[in-house]
């Protein structure tokens, strides 16, 4: 039995102290908050709840996956997972609006087709169709097996089989999302259908590989989910699971140094001057805190992917309005931005900034948990905008705006709103700026990779949206499961089966 330290209790962390107390070994999390969850936090106030991370849950088979491992008990005994439908409504910058079927293809191109005219649907199916080839030579090296030692093969290589174009006596295929949707959607509205899964990781679109497609084929692929009484809840159950498989938790404690011997890990020393021994250390933060903690340790070897050490954040508003929520609304409607170049310049040129006409995400689930009767509801706005952005009530105002586009009377119910800034998330989180990790995408010189879970220090390991294979609820669970096979198989460990 190993004496394993963990920093921080994000969700991969706790992923990973779970199973690793599950396969005989002795977990203790030290945590500087006094809370759990990592970006997966919730506020309360007056009776209405609100989501101040994540909103709705793709992929849950990762977390299922981790419950089945970790106890007799599933994730459906532990907390209540409702599949969204419509996965989402849109609404465009013409007017034009479509909700879309979840995980239901041949609903999405009937609807496409009704909605966007003859030929729109087809078209998106068939984008489906070549998004379903790139995440099948993707998914294992980026999801299921620790990163490869010849990473550069993914770096290297596009997996997503772009359709041949004719442009004057060349012959091009589609390198990034916006040529995609540009190219082989060949209709504004699904372009940006297209490059919305793209802004909503806070990544720009005309830059982002086409290795992307695979955002939205995850989704169509596998459906979207909502946890009831809030995503907070699925923090609140693996915490749970974590207690109840003897994992200690020590909050408010502070990890101030990594401590070394003969070139492996000895423990941790907390700010406090306490020092944790430990044969193996698992750290859940971000790479410029790690850094600090490895104490002038180079963490990562030559020739490794390099950590990423910036990414966008986001800007949450959190809405109570009086009045009920109308039977029928959609959980989630996506308000583009009525000039997306406008937009795209804002968020990723010179001079980055909140755009005056931002891409707004409403998210209004049906669940009574959040609200204090049934004459309220809880609205939940997020806009994608650079870290270390300082956002007062004139950013909000822009997002009320958007969203008035999709709750007409938006204005006469609002009593009143509050923001979540990048401070608030680099306070939760410890990143810096407030950047939030995006999911690990393929080609492009491996800008999108992150770093292993492996470093030169033996012993120590990392965890978490920070480490391969990068951000995202489902990200986060199979690192966790990546690296418990690394310390319980060793490094001939090859991922899951």
């Amino acid at each position: 039995m190993a004496r394993i330290a963990v920093i921080g209790a994000g969700m991969g962390a706790m992923a990973a102290a779970a199973r690793l107390a599950v396969a005989g070994h002795q977990v203790a999390v030290y945590e500087r908050t006094e809370t759990y969850g990592g970006a997966v936090r919730r506020f309360e106030r007056d009776g209405f709840s609100f989501d101040t991370g994540p909103g709705l849950l793709p992929l849950p088979a990762v977390w299922r996956d981790l419950f089945v491992k970790t106890g007799r008990e599933p994730l459906e005994a532990c907390v209540e997972l409702v599949q969204v439908d419509p996965s989402a409504r849109h609404v465009f910058a013409d007017g034009t609006e479509v909700s879309l079927p979840n995980a239901s293809r041949a609903g999405v191109v009937a609807t496409l087709d009704e909605a966007l005219g003859s030929g729109a649907g087809r078209r998106w199916g068939d984008f489906l169709v070549r998004a379903r080839e790139a995440w099948d030579r993707t998914r294992r090296p980026l999801l299921e097996e620790p990163l490869w030692p010849n990473w550069q093969v993914l770096a290297e290589r596009e997996p997503y089989p772009a359709v041949p174009r004719k442009l004057l006596l060349r012959t091009r295929r589609a390198g990034t999302l916006a040529e995609v949707g540009a190219w082989e959607l060949r209709d504004p509205r699904l372009a940006a259908l297209l490059e919305g899964h793209a802004l909503g990781h806070g990544l720009d679109p005309r830059t982002t590989p086409a290795s992307a497609a695979v955002l939205p084929y995850m989704e169509h692929a596998f459906g979207t989910w909502y946890v009831r009484g809030g995503l907070r809840e699925l923090a609140r159950a693996v915490y749970e699971r974590c207690v109840a498989r003897r994992v200690e938790f020590h909050f408010g404690a502070e990890v101030a140094g990594i401590l070394e011997k003969d070139g492996r890990v000895a423990g941790v020393e907390l700010a406090d001057g306490a020092v944790a021994d430990a044969d193996f250390v698992v750290a859940g933060v971000a790479p410029g805190v790690l850094d600090r903690l490895a104490r002038g340790t180079a963490v990562w070897g030559e020739g490794e992917v390099p950590p990423q050490r910036g990414a966008a954040s986001r800007l949450t508003v959190l809405l109570a309005l009086r009045g009920g929520r109308p039977e029928g609304a959609a959980h989630r409607t996506v308000v583009h931005a009525e000039n997306r170049d406008a937009e795209l310049d804002a968020l990723f040129g010179a001079a980055p900034g909140l755009p005056a006409h931002p891409t707004v995400t409403v998210l209004r689930p049906d669940d009574p948990a959040l609200v204090p009767d049934a004459g309220h509801e809880a609205v939940t706005l997020t806009s994608a905008l650079p870290a270390g952005s300082e956002p007062d009530d004139r950013h909000a105002e822009a997002l009320i705006t958007a969203a008035a586009r999709a709750i007409p009377d938006l204005r006469e119910r609002l009593l009143r709103h509050e923001l979540r800034t990048p401070a608030d998330i680099a306070e939760a989180t410890g990143t810096e700026g407030g950047a939030v990790p995006v999911p690990a995408l393929a080609a492009d010189g491996g800008r999108l990779l992150h770093a292993p879970s492996t470093t030169r220090t033996e012993g120590l390991y990392t965890v978490g949206g920070w480490s391969h294979p990068g951000g995202g609820l489902p990200h986060a669970g199979m690192s966790g499961a990546l690296v418990t096979g690394l310390i319980v198989e060793g490094p001939d460990f090859r991922g899951s089966q």
